[in-house]
């Protein structure tokens, strides 16, 4: 399965306020192992940058002015995107965004029903518990070291990690490895379970046998049980 992790980092809060996206980055999993494909770029808001954004993230206006307007970079994106599963941290926020930009465009809207939203699974695993990115890497012992201001691939990076751990996929990932890259063996039939070198020590009791002995016969000759 093709997942996208996807952050972003904007110049505030309500893209129907006139805030904007500045920064997109995504990387790309399968079977919620990170590819090594990735989709990253910063973009000219077309507006000012408000300081407690810049607070934020640290993407002033001057370092932006030179980038790529959403409109420039809206296919290559999408094309990346392809038909991809979107897995975002607090999802409404990224995904009304990415929305108002396209909607800026008459370009189609991204649709709910590829989302993931981590923080909703986070709160259901983790109920009552803190569940920012910062704190479900501490939970998870995923490395903060390189985090200082917010970055989008950098969260991406993270989240990947938390992702894993959320859905239960570092056991799918270690079986992956073992496996050589392909979908984990079982194997069948008398490859797949080993024969004890020696039988267990019955369990029942003589009362309990000749209990079962005496329900049997009173079955009848044709009883299933007979055939054992």
């Amino acid at each position: 399965m093709r997942e996208i992790i996807l952050d972003t980092e904007t110049t505030g809060l309500d893209p129907f306020d006139g805030h904007r996206i500045v920064e997109i980055g995504c990387i790309e999993l399968i079977n919620c192992i990170p590819t090594g494909r990735s989709w990253h770029c910063h973009l000219n808001p077309e507006r000012d940058m408000p300081s407690q954004a810049y607070e934020v993230h640290g993407l002033s206006s001057d370092f932006l002015r030179d980038k790529p307007r959403f409109a420039e970079r809206a296919d290559d994106f999408l094309t990346f995107l392809e038909d991809a599963i979107l897995v975002m941290h607090n999802a409404n926020f990224d995904f009304g965004f990415l929305n108002a930009e396209l909607d800026r465009l008459s370009m189609p809207p991204l649709r709910w029903d590829r989302v993931v939203d981590t923080l909703a699974l986070a709160r259901r695993r983790h109920p009552g518990a803190p569940c920012s990115l910062d704190a479900l890497c501490k939970r998870y012992g995923v490395d903060l070291s390189e985090r200082g201001k917010h970055s989008a691939l950098l969260d991406c990076r993270l989240l990947a990690s938390v992702y894993v751990e959320l859905v239960g996929g570092h056991q799918a990932r270690l079986e992956f490895a073992v496996n050589g890259g392909q979908s984990p063996s079982f194997g069948t039939g008398a490859e797949a379970v080993a024969q004890r070198p020696r039988p267990l020590a019955p369990r029942l009791t003589e009362t309990e046998i000749e209990a079962h002995r005496a329900f049997v016969a009173a079955l009848g000759g044709e009883a299933l049980w007979l055939r054992y």
